[in-house]
């Protein structure tokens, strides 16, 4: 099962809104096939690890007649973009199935246990639970919430100033750490900056210094003051500004209409993304749009980098008011990861 988890993670950033899965196929305690979800709508773990028996083993039918199939996610029992996993793992007659975690989905929900069993598998279910849950919980989070998973991100001095009090731009986090959050953008759906953090940083909020496919960058900007020159509007990746004024697409860039930026911008702009698709969010900055999702409640998970500088003054950084659950050191950088379990 661990190695499902291994193989699952393969898929981050190519999968969502669909979960990360692996399957590892075992004949007398030896892996015969393995295989993960690799791309949203394609063939899914299940499909690809019996696959790879055949493609490997001339007596394939006969083994896995003889076989036990370990799957991090309970096999789907619907037709979707594919047909159902349950239905290929019956008709190779695979006699016992292991899972790490239920389908909360609602079209699976159980019914893909159900299905095996009435086939006369066997199933074994929840081995290593809760690891296999945190590695689908952008999934989890989606469907029983009806909202992304939703990671906060920045950097801060180590006397907790998160900018220049005068605007100016200024690096707090070093190029490790710089590095490692264009990984974390490739890994997710979209990243979401305030209209200030826009005007003043200019990012293009891209996977330039990584290997991946970029998010989508979501901007707030209620009454559409951004200039055109910014890289948000260079066209080079799907944008969406949410704002007050008018719903209108122009190329890769989309502006949506929100209803209130006063009272449930969060609330809004999650349901949004929910609508939309998408599965998790980073939010980056700038400190008013982090305050406002930690105000209300609305966060899973927080990476902060702790920067050895000092500066003595300048614009306070975000509090959490909890302990964090991970520390470690990338570059001269200590990184806190924080979880919203509330």
């Amino acid at each position: 099962m661990r190695r499902c988890i291994e193989l699952a993670q393969l898929g981050a950033g190519s999968v969502s809104p669909n979960p990360m899965v692996g399957a590892v196929i075992v004949h007398n305690d030896r892996i015969i096939g393995q295989g993960f979800h690799r791309q949203y709508g394609k063939a899914h773990a299940e499909v690809n690890a019996v696959a790879s028996v055949f493609a490997t083993h001339a007596d394939a039918e006969q083994l896995l007649k003889e076989s036990a199939m370990y799957v991090g996610l309970e096999p789907c029992a619907h037709h979707g973009k594919t047909p159902p996993c349950a239905d290929l793992i019956i008709r190779h007659e695979i006699p016992k199935v292991i899972i790490g975690s239920p389908d909360p989905f609602e079209q699976v929900n159980g019914r893909g246990v159900r299905k095996l069993q009435e086939a006369g598998i066997e199933v074994e279910e929840n081995v290593l639970r809760e690891e296999c849950d945190f590695l689908n919980r952008r999934f989890f989070t989606r469907i029983s919430k009806h909202r992304p998973y939703i990671i906060l991100k920045w950097a801060q001095t180590a006397d907790q100033f998160f900018a220049p009090a005068d605007h100016s731009r200024r690096w707090v986090s070093s190029a490790p750490a710089r590095m490692l959050t264009h990984r974390w953008r490739s890994e997710e759906d979209a990243v979401l900056v305030g209209k200030n953090t826009a005007l003043i940083d200019d990012p293009r909020l891209n996977v330039r210094d990584w290997h991946g496919r970029n998010p989508k960058r979501i901007v707030a900007d209620r009454n559409l003051e951004l200039p055109p020159h910014l890289h948000l509007f260079d066209q080079t990746q799907e944008t969406i500004v949410f704002n007050s004024l008018k719903t209108e697409t122009i190329g890769s860039v989309k502006y949506l209409w929100l209803e209130d930026f006063d009272r449930y911008l969060p609330q809004m702009i999650s349901y949004q993304l929910y609508l939309m698709d998408v599965q998790s969010v980073i939010i980056e900055g700038g400190v008013k749009m982090l305050d406002l999702f930690i105000r209300a409640g609305l966060w899973d998970e927080a990476r902060i980098f702790n920067s050895p500088q000092y500066w003595g003054e300048g614009i306070k950084a975000p509090l959490l008011k909890k302990a964090p659950t991970e520390e470690s050191f990338v570059g001269p950088d200590k990184l806190q990861v924080f979880f919203n379990r509330e």
